[in-house]
């Protein structure tokens, strides 16, 4: 661990350039590139025990909860056609998770950066907006944000309707990437707060936090997936809805 903090505080010292709080964009793309090496690297030894058909190796069992989990909270909040969107909702999960697991060690990690998380929301908005398209046509996705048909009469109300959902849409970018970005980045905050209250006595007393923080580092990763999933929900029900008719229908004929 100490190696691991010492490793953390050349990178930064190295990396980030002018007066500005936090990593520069080239100290951002090198802590970015260590989340990738260290993905990379866990991907590549969980492979190794693929070719049996009970997993020995701790990190491919890891690997296997990891994804029955996913596959649960997708199937869950999504409904049966949510497995296809495992690949990216476990993509941000091991993402997100990494990140602010090496916000325990280094000075900085991407998801401690506003810019990172905004980046991550407005991909992940981008992306419910294409899949919303795909599952429902250009014209009822649009729709779907004017909610319930209420009549010619109430058009005035369909449209105010229509503006909010709108906005509530946007802001979506903002509610993912402020709650991650507050709860990393004010974790190192509180940290060095409180190792400056404690170096009179010369007690790391932000160490106490560290079980916190492990815990943020697992809840956040939950939130902003599980929110992700509930998003995509929202604008592919219809698509689920279909599929219940079109099997009923199948079984009556039956």
């Amino acid at each position: 661990m100490h190696a691991l903090l010492q490793l953390g505080q050349t990178l930064f010292a190295a990396a980030n350039s002018g007066p500005v709080e936090g990593a520069s964009f080239l100290g951002l793309a090198v802590y970015f590139g260590l989340l990738l090496a260290i993905l990379a690297g866990l991907m590549a030894y969980a492979k190794r025990g693929f070719g049996v058909q009970v997993f020995k190796n701790p990190i491919t069992v890891l690997f296997e909860h990891l994804y029955l989990f996913i596959e649960n909270m997708c199937v869950g909040s999504i409904g049966p056609n949510g497995r296809k969107y495992i690949p990216y909702i476990m993509t941000l999960w091991m993402v997100i998770f990494l990140s602010n697991v090496m916000a325990l060690f280094f000075p900085e990690a991407p998801t401690a950066d506003l810019n990172f998380n905004l980046g991550l929301a407005v991909m992940t908005i981008l992306y419910v907006q294409i899949e919303g398209i795909r599952t429902n046509g250009f014209f009822g996705h649009l729709k779907h944000f004017a909610g319930p048909k209420l009549g010619i009469w109430m058009i005035p109300i369909s449209g105010m309707i229509f503006c909010i959902e709108i906005i509530s849409e946007l802001m979506k970018n903002l509610s993912l990437s402020l709650r991650l970005y507050g709860n990393i980045h004010g974790g190192h905050m509180a940290v060095e707060s409180m190792n400056a209250l404690g170096t009179s006595i010369y007690i790391p007393i932000g160490a106490f936090l560290m079980p916190l923080k492990v815990l943020t580092c697992v809840v956040q990763a939950l939130i902003f997936t599980l929110l992700t999933c509930v998003y995509l929900s929202l604008v592919t029900h219809h698509d689920v809805e279909d599929h219940a008719e079109a099997a009923s229908s199948v079984a009556h004929a039956h």
